[in-house]
C-alpha cells in the first residue's frame, strides 16, 4: 500500500493524543489532530479520513456522505448521539463506541449523588461555610434503609450501582423493556412499568441512553406520578429528561429534588433556572471520569479503528450491526487486544 491511512481526531479536550498514538503507531497510519466544532470544520478536515475519532464534533449526514474513504467511525464514550447511524450505514461506515470503559464511575456517581442529596450534605457544607453550625439547616433527613430506588433503564452501570446500594438497605426497581426478567432476578431487582417505578419510588436514577425514544422519556406525566417526597438523579444524558417540565416539577413541588450530572444544553448556562435551586446538587458532567476511565476510553476509542484497518476486522464494540451486510471485514477475533490495553 503506498499510500498512508488517514485517521482524524475531530476533536478531544485532553491535553495530548499519546494513548491514541500507542495504539496507532504504525507506519501505515497518519494520526491527525483536529479541534472541530462545526460541519464545515468536519468536511474540511476529515472528507478524504480512512477513519475518525469522535467526540463532540457533529457527524451529521451532511457530513458522512461527504466522507470519501471512511471506513470507520469510533466515538469516545458510550453516547454515539454525535454521530448519523443511518447514513454511516448507508455509506458502509462502521461506527463504534467504548460501552465499558466507565461503569464503576458512572455507578459510583450515581450513587455519591444519592447519598449527597438525602443526606443533605451541599446544604450542611454551605452553611457550616457561612458560620452556621446548625443540623437543623438539613430538616429533615429520613432514614434510606428501607426506601426504594427506581433504575430507569438497567445496562451495565445500573446493574452495578444496584449491587453497591444493596448493603445501605435499599429496594431496588427497574424500568427497562430490553432487559429480560431472569437478569433482573439475579441481582434481586424487580421489573417494573415506568409508570410503576416513578409511583413506588423514593430516588429515581436515570440511566436510558439518549435515543428518539428515550429523549424526554422523563417528562410532565412521570413528574406527576412520583411521591413529593421524591428525588431524580441522571447521570446519562440531559435530553432524556425534558428540563422544563423538571423546573415545572421542581419549583411547585411536585418532587422534592435533583441531582444532575448532565442537562439539555451543555454547558449550562448561569440563567438557568436549575442553578442556585436549594433543592438541585449540580456537577459538570463528570460522573464518567477518573484517570483509569480515561485512559481506557481513549486507547479503546482508538483500537476500533485499529481493529479496521490494521486487522480487517468488525469493530469489537461495532453499534451499527446493519453495516455487516454492506461491509466485508472478519468478525472480531481482538479480546486479547482490548485486554492488553485494560
Amino acid at each position: 500500500m503506498d499510500r498512508k491511512w488517514k485517521v482524524v481526531v475531530t476533536d478531544w479536550e485532553y491535553t495530548d493524543l499519546r494513548y491514541e498514538e500507542q495504539v496507532l503507531e504504525n507506519e501505515r497510519i497518519t494520526l491527525v489532530p483536529a479541534q472541530c466544532r462545526t460541519e464545515e470544520e468536519v468536511i474540511a478536515a476529515c472528507w478524504d479520513a480512512d477513519a475518525v475519532i469522535n467526540q463532540y464534533a457533529p457527524l451529521s449526514r451532511r457530513v458522512i456522505e461527504g466522507l470519501e474513504r471512511c471506513q470507520v467511525i469510533t466515538r469516545y464514550g458510550v453516547g454515539v448521539n454525535t454521530v448519523d447511524l443511518q447514513a454511516a450505514t448507508e455509506k458502509g461506515i462502521c461506527v463504534a463506541n467504548v460501552p465499558d470503559y466507565c461503569m464503576d464511575e458512572v455507578a459510583d456517581h450515581a450513587l455519591a449523588l444519592l447519598l449527597a442529596w438525602t443526606r443533605k450534605i451541599v446544604v450542611a457544607h454551605q452553611a457550616v461555610q457561612n458560620g452556621n453550625w446548625d443540623f437543623k439547616v438539613t430538616q429533615p433527613i429520613t432514614r434510606l434503609r428501607g426506601r426504594t430506588l427506581g433504575l430507569v433503564g438497567f445496562g451495565k452501570i445500573p446493574q452495578a450501582l444496584a449491587q453497591k446500594v444493596k448493603p445501605l438497605g435499599l429496594n431496588v426497581i427497574a424500568h427497562d423493556p430490553y432487559v429480560p426478567q431472569s437478569v433482573a432476578a439475579e441481582l434481586g431487582v424487580q421489573l417494573a412499568t415506568l409508570e410503576e417505578l416513578c409511583e413506588r419510588a423514593d430516588i429515581v436514577s436515570v440511566h436510558a441512553p439518549l435515543t428518539d425514544s428515550t429523549k424526554g422519556m422523563m417528562g410532565a406525566r412521570q413528574f406527576a406520578a412520583m411521591k413529593k417526597e421524591a428525588i431524580i438523579i441522571n447521570t446519562s444524558r440531559g435530553p432524556v429528561i425534558d428540563e422544563q417540565a423538571l423546573i415545572y416539577a421542581l419549583q411547585s413541588g411536585k418532587i422534592a429534588g435533583a441531582a444532575l450530572d448532565v442537562v439539555e444544553q451543555e454547558p449550562i448556562t448561569p440563567e438557568s433556572p436549575l442553578v442556585g435551586m436549594d433543592n438541585v446538587i449540580l456537577t459538570p458532567h463528570v460522573a464518567w471520569y477518573s484517570e483509569e476511565a480515561a485512559a481506557e476510553m481513549r486507547a479503546k476509542a482508538a483500537m476500533g479503528v485499529a481493529d479496521v484497518l490494521l486487522h480487517g476486522e468488525f469493530p469489537k464494540y461495532l453499534v451499527n450491526k446493519e453495516v455487516m451486510e454492506r461491509v466485508r471485514l472478519r468478525e472480531s477475533i481482538s479480546a486479547e487486544r482490548y485486554a492488553a490495553l485494560v
